[in-house]
């Protein structure tokens, strides 16, 4: 493990229960590798009806690709991003609370200052839960 809750609460936009990932497993310059249990936790704020949706996925993904921008921004405070778009969404199971700790992948595919484009799977158990691509923008001269 590369980094925990503890520095993922630190340095990611998401506070309390909405900080989603449990850990940085691995990272380099295109990909991040997370993990999260808070898919069980019944204080997920996403749980809606008694479930949560695979969709939510999205969100785990994104937290990732945003704890990946920290751990590029070499300590210094990384700018503020958002999910412009998601698109090639597969979405192949209908829950996302799995009894499998969830691993997050998101990889950087291109991207300049202004507009990364990511690959991103969420699986649990070692099974594809959904994958797609997101285009995140970053909003010039505005920290977290």
């Amino acid at each position: 493990m590369i980094h925990d809750q503890t520095w993922l609460s630190a340095h990611l936009p998401h506070r309390g229960s909405m900080c989603l990932l449990d850990s940085v497993e691995q990272c380099d310059r295109q990909r991040i590798v997370c993990t999260a249990t808070s898919h069980r936790r019944a204080d997920n704020p996403l749980i809606r009806n008694g479930r949560l949706g695979i969709a939510i996925g999205v969100e785990y993904a994104a937290q990732a690709m945003a704890a990946h921008g920290a751990m590029l921004s070499n300590g210094s405070r990384p700018r503020v991003g958002y999910v412009a778009s998601v698109r090639s969404l597969d979405l192949l199971a209908e829950r996302l609370d799995q009894p499998q700790t969830l691993e997050i992948v998101a990889e950087r595919l291109s991207g300049d200052d202004d507009t990364i484009l990511y690959s991103f799977e969420v699986g649990a158990g070692g099974r594809a839960l959904l994958r797609g691509r997101a285009a995140v923008v970053l909003r010039a001269g505005v920290g977290p």
